[in-house]
Parts: C-alpha cells; structure tokens; sequence
C-alpha cells in the first residue's frame, strides 16, 4: 500500500541541528577508535607476520612502522587504546547505575579525554 502522506511528513533532525557536547563526542570518537584499534591490530599482525617470513621483509615492515609516520600512527593508536579502555571504564560505572547526573556524564566525559592524553603520555615516556 503506497504511503499518501510521504511528502507531508517532517523530516528527521540531524546533526547539524543539536549542540556538541561533550557526552555526544565521547560516544562518537569512542566508536571511531574501536575502529583504529582494529587498524592497530591489522598492523601488529602484519609486523610479525614479516618477522615469521625472513629478514629482508621484517625490516621493509619495521622500517614502515618506524618511519615518522608509522610512530605518528602507533602513537595515535595508543591514544585510541586508552581512550577506548577509559570509556569501558565509564560504561561499566554507569552499568551499575551510578553517573547519570548531567554534570557527572559531562565531568566523566572529559575524564576521558583529558585522561586519555596523560595516559598516552605517560606511556610514551615510559617506552621511549
């Protein structure tokens, strides 16, 4: 059955129409980062799987993955492992129940951000 209404409908919001907020990043960039970690992990594999084929290829990867771009890439992929790991963290605070108060969702919010950047710091200290 065809829908007469179809052109009397209102059109759904997007995104350009609600403010950003800090709740809406962290879910938007939580996501994008699950994504890079599986990036991450494409690239760990592919560095031992060279090192399981022989020398010359190995050192083509590790000259890639330790080229400035391939740290660049690494480093921002730590990033994403901490952040990614913070927001878990966060859920499963917020699983129990707690958290659920607008200031609180706001001040977590940035706890993962700022938190993920001293993390990623922090580690990189450690490592290099």
């Amino acid at each position: 059955m065809a829908d007469v209404n179809r052109g009397n409908r209102p059109l759904s919001p997007h995104l350009d129409i609600y403010r950003r907020e800090i709740n809406m990043m962290t879910s938007i960039l939580n996501r994008i980062t699950g994504v890079g970690m599986g990036l991450a992990a494409f690239l760990i594999v592919w560095w031992l799987l060279a090192a399981s084929s022989g020398p010359e290829y190995f050192s083509f990867v590790d000259g890639l993955l330790t080229s400035w771009i391939g740290l660049l890439i690494l480093a921002g992929s730590l990033w994403a492992l901490w952040f990614h790991f913070l927001g878990g963290l966060r859920h499963l605070w917020m699983d129990f129940g707690y958290g659920y108060e607008i200031d609180m969702v706001n001040k977590s919010g940035w706890v993962m951000v700022i938190g993920s950047l001293v993390l990623t710091v922090l580690s990189l200290l450690v490592l290099v």
